[in-house]
């Protein structure tokens, strides 16, 4: 498996805390690349004034950086484009009777 399965595995781990559901197949993770030991991710959340702005990125961050082999993250929060309910996968969707 490659680091970057490595750390979507790391980030399936984390849930929304309002949500049975984790962040990655929420879609709030937008890209994920990997150059060497080091990992860029660009996630977003549900709508900015999240409950968990400060500590969900955080989060995501302190999972990539369990991955062997990974020894720094460059996490960016971004809003463009904004979230929407279309970008949960299917597994998602089911899981909340969409």
């Amino acid at each position: 498996m490659d680091i970057k399965n490595k750390i979507i595995d790391e980030i399936k781990k984390i849930y929304d805390p309002e949500l049975p559901v984790n962040i990655y197949e929420l879609g709030l993770i937008y890209d994920i690349k990997v150059n060497g030991s080091k990992a860029e991710i660009k996630m977003t959340l549900t709508t900015p004034n999240c409950p968990v702005a400060e500590s969900l990125p955080k989060e995501v961050k302190e999972g990539a950086m369990q991955v062997e082999g990974i020894e720094d993250v460059n996490l960016e929060l971004v809003w463009d484009p904004p979230w929407n309910k279309d970008m949960m996968s299917d597994a998602a969707k089911l899981e909340l009777n969409l």
